[in-house]
């Protein structure tokens, strides 16, 4: 049975999907921003960007951009009524202080039992610094990650032990995919939900490690 891979999209809207109501939540750069467009109708989610923003809404259309009004990755965003902004230092604080429920990083690589590796390959030419990333993984109650399965070497992201540089050690409690969802334990891999078509086989060859149901 063939399957298909979630889009960046539906893979936004499957994280989205999982966020209660009345949280607060740090977008990290790249691919998390987009789950700032699927928050679903009737659910408040107070969105924080470590640039020290609190209360943005969805990506603003190309005519009401407003470069004065940028996130931490220097995209423009919205402001939802009652949004905020405040020092750099207060963002940090907040971060560091446990008043975040959730963040949603990007990765290269997380390991089965949750340790973080998001911020440098030690190629050249490579991000130079953390930026906030530890303070997030650390400092939110929840961290999530949101990438690709697999590089476009077809080599597994999600491993027994990273070998990048690491952002924070068994942070990490879910891994949404665009093949499956995951939680990380202190036991290993555990899975959530994969796509349709996807045998459980399958998704173990492709990660390499054992995903217990």
């Amino acid at each position: 049975m063939t399957y298909q891979k979630r889009s960046k999209d539906e893979l936004a809207q499957r994280v989205a999907r999982d966020i209660h109501d009345g949280a607060y939540v740090n977008l990290g750069i790249g691919q998390p921003t987009l789950v700032a467009n699927h928050i679903p109708a009737g659910r408040e989610v107070i969105l924080h960007s470590e640039n020290g923003i609190l209360g943005m809404g969805p990506a603003p259309t190309p005519e009401d951009e407003d470069f004065d009004l940028i996130n931490a990755g220097k995209q423009p965003v919205t402001l939802l009524p009652g949004g905020a902004f405040f020092h750099h230092a207060d963002s940090f604080g907040m971060m560091r202080g446990g008043h975040l429920d959730i963040c949603v990083l990007g990765a290269f690589q997380v390991s089965a039992t949750g340790d973080l590796a998001n911020w440098s390959t030690g190629e050249p030419g490579s991000i130079p610094a953390v930026g906030g990333a530890m303070d997030l993984a650390i400092g939110a109650k929840q961290t999530w990650v949101m990438m690709d399965l697999l590089t476009k070497k077809g080599e597994s992201k999600v491993v027994a032990q990273c070998s990048y540089p690491l952002t924070g050690i068994a942070c990490v409690k879910r891994i949404y995919s665009d093949l499956a969802t995951l939680a990380c334990t202190p036991q290993g891999l555990k899975l959530i939900d994969k796509v349709e078509g996807l045998a459980h086989a399958e998704l173990e060859r492709l990660v390499g490690l054992p995903i217990a149901l």
